[in-house]
């Protein structure tokens, strides 16, 4: 049990970690996420808090073998290194809300190259990973379609800003990438 509460203690600290380091600065286009941050927190919390209290007063699971709980610990770290990659490779121009900082550019290339939101792919993953690992049905689905759905709306808001901000270059880029699911969606 020490190492599931290890790894989800360590992933939970690492995205409030990126949550308030990486924030825009004073001379980027403010407020553009619409509430989007708020949304996804408020959704996570709610969420994960049901997920597992359910995982631990019913009797919904997913199959008897542990390794499906150990493989969800996998997809957690799986997604927390994607999501770390991602923030990596954009350097200054991530930002944990939706905004455009000076000289900003469309980011083509590395996993930008296939899809266009690999940190929200990352992180998605994570959640999946975390549901997986309390080894519930429920909880599985309680977790993963609402944070889905927050972050669904929070790309939409994002990749509408870059299409004003930046226009056919955008939308060229959408042709040749996938949003979120590497060659499927």
């Amino acid at each position: 049990m020490i190492i599931f509460i290890s790894i989800w203690s360590i992933w939970f600290i690492s995205e409030i970690l990126v949550n308030r380091l990486l924030r825009s600065g004073k001379n980027d286009l403010k407020y553009q996420d619409k509430g989007s941050i708020k949304i996804i927190w408020i959704t996570i919390g709610f969420a994960n808090s049901l997920g597992v209290i359910i995982s631990i007063f019913s009797n919904f699971h997913i199959s008897n073998l542990l390794i499906l709980s150990y493989l969800g610990l996998i997809l957690i770290m799986a997604g927390m290194l994607i999501r770390f990659i991602s923030i990596w490779s954009l350097g200054k121009l991530f930002t944990v809300d939706v905004t455009v900082r000076d000289n900003h550019k469309i980011k083509k290339d590395g996993a930008y190259k296939i899809i266009r939101h690999p940190s929200y792919f990352g992180s998605l993953l994570s959640f999946f990973g975390f549901g997986l690992s309390l080894n519930n049905w429920i909880s599985l689905v309680i977790i993963s379609i609402p944070v889905a759905v927050a972050m669904l709306y929070r790309i939409k808001i994002e990749e509408k800003l870059l299409i004003d901000q930046f226009g056919t270059d955008y939308l060229d880029y959408m042709k040749k990438s996938y949003r979120l699911v590497p060659w499927i969606y």
